[in-house]
């Protein structure tokens, strides 16, 4: 059996929307989803327009480029100038900071190198010694073990970190119970759950009584995870559940969690357009501050009041407030292949999902 092809199977699919519809729900219901493979196969999919009117699929803040802050960026670029080799991912290097992104700094004649990983930055400064080295590193805790891995082995003098690294659901939580957020129950990231465990959602069902449940990102397993939070709400529970038992599990993958808590610490940390975040940020312990980029090279700076770009609603975006196509630059003055907003630039970003499939309304 093709167990991929059973899960794009459009009978099987047709018979899970079936079933949503004949729950009994009293009201509106808003389902939130953190991740950006997830908004590409709800898009790619069309699974909106397969769920009743009174269910709503929205994208929160899921996609690491988005809400890497402008003053990161800007500090990166800051570096690059200075001649130090600034390594990025290649989605990262198209990011606007405050003015520049480092792909245009890269043509002002800043060392700024794209790789595929961090190996490839630590093999970048192993191999010249009179080169210093910054990684920027960008994602949230699927790849935040991998850069803690590296720092444990000790890497040159002349390679350091420049985290940017985000801790999902300590965001979630924060954002709802701060009411900057509505939803009525969250399809738990994949790939992310996979390393910080379903307990990590916890208290979300047992403070806040909103389910959860962790989906993975064929078809069948999201309107299959939609239908799994559509029977809770309409029968009053809120559970922490496992749609994806394939790939996520309760504990995650405690050896790299504790990687991870070896390394870094949590600390309260800025998202792009939507603010300071209590323990949603990886930074790294005092005892690897040698490779801390901003202790290394002093770097400064204040989390900018207005980070995204005139007329761009990226935020409000990633907040699920508004939908791409309400944005007034989608697809003017903010196209794929000339992104204005972080939600344009990476792969992951709603506004890029939907410009690739053309979504216009």
């Amino acid at each position: 059996m093709d167990l991929l092809r059973e899960f794009r199977r459009r009978e099987l699919a047709e018979a899970i929307v079936r079933k949503i519809r004949s729950l009994p729900l009293k009201r509106p219901v808003r389902i939130c989803h953190v991740c950006g493979t997830h908004e590409w196969t709800i898009v790619h999919y069309g699974l909106r327009s397969l769920l009743p009117e009174n269910i709503e699929l929205i994208a929160g803040p899921g996609c690491p480029v988005c809400i890497t802050p402008a003053l990161d960026i800007d500090q990166a670029a800051e570096l690059a100038l200075e001649g130090k080799t600034v390594a990025v991912f290649g989605d990262v290097s198209r990011s606007i900071g405050s003015r520049h992104s480092l792909e245009s700094i890269r043509s002002e004649g800043g060392s700024v190198k794209v790789v595929y990983s961090i190996l490839d930055a630590v093999r970048m400064a192993e191999s010249d010694s009179s080169r210093e080295v910054v990684f920027f590193a960008v994602g949230f805790e699927t790849t935040a073990p991998a850069t803690a891995l590296h720092i444990l082995r000790s890497p040159p003098s002349n390679f350091s970190i420049l985290s940017s690294h985000r801790y999902v659901p300590s965001a979630v939580i924060s954002l709802y119970s701060r009411g900057r957020m509505e939803m009525d129950g969250i399809i738990a990231p994949g790939h992310a759950t996979t390393i910080s465990g379903l307990k990590a959602y916890e208290p979300l069902a047992k403070e806040y009584g909103i389910p959860v449940v962790a989906s993975g990102f064929e078809p069948v397993d999201v309107l299959m995870s939609v239908l799994m939070l559509v029977k809770q709400i309409s029968e009053g529970r809120a559970e922490v559940l496992n749609q994806y038992s394939r790939s996520v599990t309760w504990e995650g993958n405690v050896r790299a969690m504790q990687t991870v808590a070896r390394v870094f610490e949590l600390t309260d940390a800025h998202w792009r357009g939507i603010g300071l975040i209590e323990r949603s940020g990886f930074v790294l312990k005092d005892e690897f501050r040698d490779y801390d980029a901003r202790q290394k090279y002093g770097l400064k700076g204040v989390n900018y009041a207005d980070e995204m770009h005139p007329g761009c609603r990226c935020a409000e975006v990633m907040l699920g407030r508004v939908k791409p196509t309400q944005c007034p630059l989608y697809m003017k003055a903010c196209k794929p292949n000339r992104p204005v907003g972080p939600c344009m630039v990476s792969v992951e970003g709603s506004c890029r999902i939907w410009a690739t499939h053309r979504v216009l309304s």
